[in-house]
């Protein structure tokens, strides 16, 4: 399974979110940066994900992003089954000929199910919390 990079990176936001001090603003720009997407693809996918409460959008001249909830309560399978269309195949006709029959996309819905069920065993706190080497990647040192 591949997610799209909408989910993708929109993961990795929330990554860089957790990993900043609770409650900090940071930019789009700054996300952006860190992981050289384009501003335009990030913009949309913080939209998406502030309009489902994964995070805060504070407007003005100190407004910024951050998470919109506690990492400890963001399920990682949560997010991929909110971000991500999840449909492996399109067994529609005139697309599949076979689907009346085709026993692949009872495979295919246990093996997402299984994906799914894994990864809602993991929050974004368990991606960050003691990850040292995450954060000396993400978050420079700051001058004493």
């Amino acid at each position: 399974m591949q997610l799209t990079s909408f989910t993708d990176y929109g993961l990795r936001a929330l990554i860089y979110l957790a990993t900043l001090p609770e409650g900090e603003l940071t930019s789009i720009t700054v996300v952006t940066e860190k992981y050289g997407v384009s501003r335009n693809h990030m913009v949309k996918i913080v939209h998406r994900m502030s309009q489902i409460g994964l995070v805060e959008a504070v407007r003005g001249k100190n407004g910024g992003i951050r998470l919109g909830k506690p990492a400890k309560s963001i399920v990682v399978g949560e997010v991929i089954r909110a971000l991500e269309p999840l449909q492996l195949v399109n067994c529609e006709q005139p697309n599949c000929h076979i689907t009346s029959a085709c026993r692949l996309k009872g495979a295919f819905a246990k093996a997402l199910d299984a994906f799914l069920n894994e990864m809602d065993n993991y929050t974004l706190h368990d991606m960050v919390s003691g990850n040292d080497d995450l954060k000396h990647l993400l978050i420079p040192a700051r001058p004493l």
